[in-house]
């Protein structure tokens, strides 16, 4: 198993990029996509976040109305504290489990988590990619895509590692501001990347 990071700003695109990993063949891991699981009606976290937030998160249709929750936690830092405390652990832990059962194959992971690089994960990563764009692209996107204001979308990103504490980490980065055939043409290069990785880690292993 190779274990690649996958991080990037909201509005970055990170998103699009994952999917077309996933094109190429691997396996992606979503930490948001784990997220909403764990929060699904019925399980442990759903129940801790009504009791703590009150029944005006659950939407009409009984799931959680996610745009309730980020207006009483993006203003409250003790409320997104006690979120945090919540969610993590279990997301930590379902994260674990995928990749366990994962390991010991040829896989490509794409690991996929929007704080990679404010949180510390323990699966060693062979190389961290970082989507990056122009914070004003990444607002315009936000308002234009997900109908967010653009104080909601500033104040979002500010609390979110720096651009460039991202790309400080990043071992190959990422520029979303062009067409999707100037990314495709960037994944198609990250992925001979990839690649070069995985014949290295196999190199070594036989060692």
């Amino acid at each position: 198993m190779l274990v690649v990071g996958l991080t990037g700003g909201i509005g970055s695109g990170k998103s699009t990029v994952s999917a077309l990993l996933a094109a190429k063949g691997a396996v992606v891991v979503d930490a948001d996509a784990v997220v909403r699981d764990q929060q699904r009606p019925g399980t442990p976290v759903f129940a801790a976040m009504v009791e703590r937030f009150g029944p005006t998160i659950i939407a009409a249709d009984g799931t959680l109305d996610r745009a309730a929750v980020a207006d009483l936690v993006f203003s409250d830092p003790q409320a997104l504290e006690d979120l945090n405390a919540m969610v993590h652990p279990a997301v930590g832990a379902e994260i674990a489990r995928r990749m366990e059962e994962l390991s010991g194959t040829d896989a490509v992971v794409v690991l996929d988590v929007p704080l990679l690089v404010e949180a510390t994960r323990g699966h060693p990563l062979a190389g961290l990619i970082v989507v990056d764009v122009d914070p004003d692209i990444a607002v315009e996107r936000l308002v234009m895509q997900r109908g967010m204001s653009e104080e909601d979308a500033r104040s979002r990103m500010s609390r979110q590692a720096s651009r460039e504490e991202r790309r400080a980490r990043a071992d190959v980065v990422i520029d979303t501001r062009g067409t999707l055939g100037d990314l495709t043409r960037q994944v198609d290069a990250i992925w001979d990347w990839i690649e070069r990785l995985r014949a290295g880690a196999a190199r070594s292993s036989q060692a």
